[in-house]
Parts: structure tokens; C-alpha cells; sequence
């Protein structure tokens, strides 16, 4: 299993979770971002930094992943395309994209957009909770875990 984590808008909290999840299980893990990242030194994390553009970071990730790899996403139709590829996604608010569900969050993320482009305030996500960071990170844990 390699992580990927599409890393311009993960938040730092769960980079955080994800480093020492990496060293600990000594799985490598990839952050692909447009923009320089920063990254503890360890032989299991490094980043690639990726043309600045519209889904670049999207398309390497897709463009990279195998079965059984993990990406880390709030973006709906990338993981999407990930379980498509039989990978695993999970969100930062760790909610685990599945084939049964990615399809409904697709929807209502299209509808949303929808909405938004008829001038409906619909509005973005609330902030990261720490109880949504320890969903992550228990999400993770399991992932990992079938990794073992």
C-alpha cells in the first residue's frame, strides 16, 4: 500500500496524522501539491510538486495509483476515479469512499454546484472538528491495519 494525500488542501492537522501514521507503520506516503509542502524528513514521506494548474495534482494522483493504495481527498470526483481503480479514499473528516457511496456524494456535490451557479448560497464545509480528526485518524488506522 502507498498513500497518496492530494496535499493543497489537506488540512495541517491531518498531515500531521498522516506523518507519524507513515513512520509508524513504515508505509510510504506521497504529497502531490501544485506549491512547494513541507514535509518531516523520513525515508516514507516525500512530495512531488506538480505544474501549477487546474487538477494537476488530481491527474498525477490517478495517473499513479494502484489497487489497494490509499488517497487521501476531499475531492469528490478524484476519489471517485480512485475507487474506480479499486483504491481506497478517505476524506480528511475520515469518511471512507466506497464504490456504494462515492456515486451519492458525486450527486450531491454536482447539485450543490448547481445551485451555486443560480446564485443559491450553498455554503462550503464547516471547520475541522477534533472529533473528525480522530475519525481520520481511526479510519486510517483500519486502512493501515488491512495493509499489515
Amino acid at each position: 500500500m502507498h498513500i497518496w494525500v492530494d496535499a493543497d488542501a489537506c488540512p495541517k492537522m491531518i498531515k500531521e496524522v498522516l506523518f507519524r501514521a507513515a513512520i509508524r507503520t513504515k508505509t510510504s506516503l506521497t504529497l502531490v501539491a501544485n506549491s512547494f509542502i513541507t514535509y518531516p524528513g523520513s525515508p516514507f514521506i516525500n512530495a512531488i510538486q506538480v505544474e501549477k494548474g487546474f487538477d494537476s495534482a488530481d491527474n498525477y494522483i490517478v495517473s499513479q495509483v494502484s489497487p489497494n493504495d490509499l488517497v487521501i481527498t476531499a475531492d469528490i470526483p478524484l476519489a471517485a476515479e480512485v475507487v474506480a481503480k479499486r483504491a481506497l479514499a478517505i476524506n480528511p473528516r475520515g469518511e471512507l469512499y466506497t464504490a456504494n457511496n462515492v456515486k451519492q456524494r458525486l450527486n450531491i456535490r454536482d447539485m450543490n454546484e448547481q445551485l451555486r451557479s443560480t446564485g443559491e448560497r450553498v455554503g462550503g464545509p464547516a471547520a475541522l472538528s477534533n472529533k473528525e480528526k480522530t475519525a481520520f485518524a481511526n479510519t486510517l488506522d483500519r486502512c493501515l491495519a488491512k495493509k499489515l
